[in-house]
């Protein structure tokens, strides 16, 4: 009897390996990350994340999209593609009515006088739509993960675009089509009044309420908690734009003295790495009034939110540690 429990064990022991090692070895996520990366500095994080975790073979970065104007935008987007080692990644910016907000810390300025890119203003990148209609028409069915972190213009502006020379669908039936899901850093839950959401409301209500793929929420309430920065910063062996807008920006702002709260980061990791062990999900579905949103539960929703499982001191440690990543380690 012993000895047939000990062989049991010790084959669950070798399925249990098996598993954990099939889940590291998954083929890496497909993402799309659209961004404001500008108003605020948490976005220089979420491009440090999806680096960082492109170059550990768990993403597979297909473009960075602006949903901001701005001029220096696209030159912020490009020197951070370029400093890891992805200089030809497509972009896009909205080239029809959109929020055009530069950083009052004027971090962009100095990364774009600092450090090496090739688009040196936002006019010059091409249309926002255009890009996302052609990445997705090239990825296979139903794989792509598109990620959120600013305003819904582009997202609204795709879902409502014609047929053109990459696809013959619409914008709604090509997302339909190729994509695998939405995590959106929007919204606070149960009920809140988020920047994201609030900065271009018509377009985050036609996002919302047309996209026809499961929507995962990081609300404002996640990231609030989460604030990296000063290991970052106290690395003396480390020298990268994403220390340097830190350094910058944190001493200029007495909340930010602990840290930047890191909302954007927790978008990405997600999309990425999944759900859990960081979170769980309540599902239902998002109510937009104006820039507020409401939460109505349901089971079978179409929307999920995320709610704290892991300690939050844990989930800081982790972001944290990929945004002091190195190009090429």
């Amino acid at each position: 009897m012993k000895v047939f429990l000990t062989l049991c064990l010790t084959a669950f022991s070798l399925l249990s390996l098996a598993q954990n090692s099939g889940s590291r070895a998954k083929t890496p996520v497909p993402v799309i990350l659209d961004t404001d990366i500008g108003p605020d500095y948490d976005d220089v994080g979420a491009m440090a994340v999806l680096h960082a975790l492109a170059d550990r073979g768990e993403a597979r970065p297909l473009a960075v999209i602006a949903s901001n104007k701005h001029e220096l935008i696209v030159p912020t987007i490009d020197v951070l593609n370029t400093f890891f080692g992805r200089p030809n990644l497509p972009t896009g910016v909205p080239k029809g009515p959109a929020v055009s907000d530069g950083a009052w810390q004027k971090w962009p300025e100095m990364l774009v006088e600092k450090y090496p890119h090739r688009i040196r203003s936002s006019s010059e990148a091409p249309d926002a739509v255009t890009t996302y209609r052609q990445v997705l028409a090239a990825q296979p069915d139903g794989s792509v993960t598109v990620v959120t972190v600013g305003f819904l213009t582009n997202l609204a502006n795709l879902l409502e675009s014609g047929p053109d020379r990459y696809s013959k669908l619409s914008g709604k039936e090509l997302v339909q089509k190729k994509v695998k899901q939405l995590v959106a850093m929007a919204g606070g839950f149960p009920k809140g009044h988020e920047f994201n959401v609030h900065k271009d409301s018509l377009a985050s209500q036609r996002a919302f309420a047309g996209w026809p793929t499961p929507i995962v929420f990081s609300g404002f309430e996640i990231g609030k908690q989460i604030k990296t920065g000063p290991r970052l910063v106290a690395d003396q062996t480390l020298k990268s734009p994403v220390k340097d807008v830190f350094a910058l920006c944190m001493p200029k702002t007495k909340e930010d003295n602990n840290g930047r709260m890191s909302w954007d980061q927790t978008a990405v990791l997600v999309a990425i790495r999944g759900v859990e062990p960081y979170y769980t999900l309540k599902r239902g579905r998002i109510v937009l009034n104006g820039g507020s949103n409401t939460w109505q539960d349901d089971p079978n929703g179409p929307h999920a939110y995320l709610v704290e499982a892991m300690p939050v001191a844990q989930v800081t440690s982790e972001i944290e540690t990929l945004m002091m990543h190195r190009p090429g380690k």
